[in-house]
């Protein structure tokens, strides 16, 4: 089995490892453009747990999210490109427009999110907490975004591109 996995093998695989003994940290986003801003916060997510379970924002959910023309990078690509980095243990996709219901589902033992959302704003803290669970906000890394090496590469590149 690889590390990509639909929500019930997933539930499974983290169930069995929360039998070893093992704390399973949940993190979620878009992903669209991987960049080091990316790459740092699932370092220091990692570091959170024993398991870090990225939860991708499908390509129906990144376009209620981020508009039409989100995402650049097919879902399953995304998934495959951070499935590659070996400090993530396990994607899953959602397509919602939040990860409440997958929250509520795998019950990780650690919430994370970046620096650029404030802890009373993400989704499924009280959750979280409810079952003995905590919050970890990671800053962000200033500059580092999708948005941004878009604009780049319209600058540069202009009607090229």
């Amino acid at each position: 089995m690889g590390k990509i996995l639909d929500w019930e093998n997933l539930k499974r695989t983290l169930d069995e490892l929360r039998r070893e003994g093992k704390k399973i940290a949940f993190t979620n986003g878009c992903f669209d453009i991987l960049h080091v801003g990316h790459t740092r916060y699932l370092r220091q997510a990692r570091e959170k747990g024993d398991v870090l379970v990225l939860a991708l924002n499908s390509d129906a959910s990144v376009r209620k999210i981020k508009g039409e023309k989100r995402p650049l990078i097919p879902e399953d690509e995304r998934a495959d490109l951070l499935s590659c980095l070996e400090f993530v243990d396990y994607v899953t996709i959602f397509d919602e427009t939040t990860p409440l219901k997958l929250i509520l589902y795998l019950k990780p033992d650690v919430l994370i999110k970046g620096g650029d959302w404030a802890e009373d704003q993400v989704v499924g803290r009280e959750e979280v907490r409810s079952w003995g669970g905590s919050v970890a906000i990671i800053p962000e890394i200033p500059g580092a975004s999708t948005t941004n090496i878009v604009e780049k590469i319209l600058m540069v590149y202009g009607e090229k591109a």
